[in-house]
């Protein structure tokens, strides 16, 4: 038996001494995962050259390690495997800190397996949110397709670090996205709204309860196109079933751009729109519900 186990560490052994140093290091962190380490550390022991040469990414692995065990634990998971093979995870109140969400959005590209995930967490600090989407990287979250952030405070810089995720390429699988009582405002939405019109698969939005008004609105659901460019044939809000706007500062303008939109067919599969608590009018909240209502399919 010790034989066989030599052999594949052998194969392997001659195949990266076949790559440059570079290489070999390239392909080392690659492989490293501070929910998994075992791959990495494996590898950085079929040579002695690999060895000297991953020593201190070594370090920094076990470090990694660390700090994510930890964090699963105050977050209720046995271990980081736990975490890892998660399908669906719920967190409330777990009294995270800023730093402890940022190490959180850098776990999203070691979850390949997670779908849905739930965070409540209104302890954080106004950084939290931010923080969280700073984490998030290239890929991140690539089988989430619901994802409720409630009660977290994110503020613009937040929604912005969250579209500059998104257009990065993480939650490719979005469907649903819940973004109520987090603190956004016009320019928070505005900053956010185009890499969700890149969403093609986004079926339900939740903004509820932010300071968000008229013109993010009007970024989300009825962006002007550039001088002289048709009409876009791709992108927009194709799919979206539900807005959720409840608690917002949405006036009469506002409504009236949504009527628009919806009259044009911009939003033609809403089904379901809440204004609530909003100070628009009751008749120009009519309108858009009319609007709703014409259009919704039978």
């Amino acid at each position: 038996m010790p034989l066989l186990r030599a052999a594949p560490r052998a194969r392997a052994a001659m195949a990266l001494s076949a790559l440059s140093g570079d290489e070999q290091g390239i392909l080392f962190v690659q492989l490293c995962n501070v929910l998994d380490p075992g791959i990495a550390v494996a590898l950085s022991s079929v040579s002695n050259e690999l060895r000297a040469a991953t020593r201190a990414p070594l370090q920094q692995l076990k470090t990694g390690h660390e700090a994510a065990a930890a964090l699963c634990r105050k977050l209720g998971h046995r271990n980081c495997k736990a975490l890892r093979e998660a399908k669906v995870v719920r967190w409330y109140s777990k009294g995270l800190t800023a730093d402890e969400l940022k190490l959180l959005g850098t776990l999203g590209s070691v979850l390949p397996a997670l779908e849905k995930l739930f965070l409540w967490e209104p302890a954080a600090s106004p950084a939290g949110g931010r923080q969280l989407a700073a984490g998030l990287g290239a890929g991140a979250l690539p089988a989430v397709t619901v994802l409720y952030i409630y009660v977290t405070y994110a503020g613009d810089a937040g929604a912005s670090a969250f579209a500059a995720a998104l257009g990065q390429g993480a939650l490719p699988r979005l469907k649903t996205l819940n973004l109520c009582n987090a603190a956004i405002g016009n320019a928070g939405l505005m900053a956010l709204a185009p890499a969700l019109r890149r969403r093609p698969g986004l079926e339900w939005l939740h903004l509820g309860k932010n300071p968000l008004g008229d013109e993010g609105l009007a970024a989300l659901v009825a962006p002007p196109p550039p001088a002289g460019a048709p009409p876009p044939t791709t992108g927009g809000l194709k799919k979206l079933k539900g807005l959720m706007l409840v608690n917002t500062q949405i006036t009469d303008a506002g409504c009236a751009t949504l009527a628009g939109a919806l009259n044009s067919g911009a939003l033609p599969a809403l089904e379901k729109l809440a204004l609530q608590g909003i100070p628009a009018s009751a008749a120009a909240k009519a309108t858009v519900y009319a609007a709703t209502v014409r259009r919704a399919p039978s």
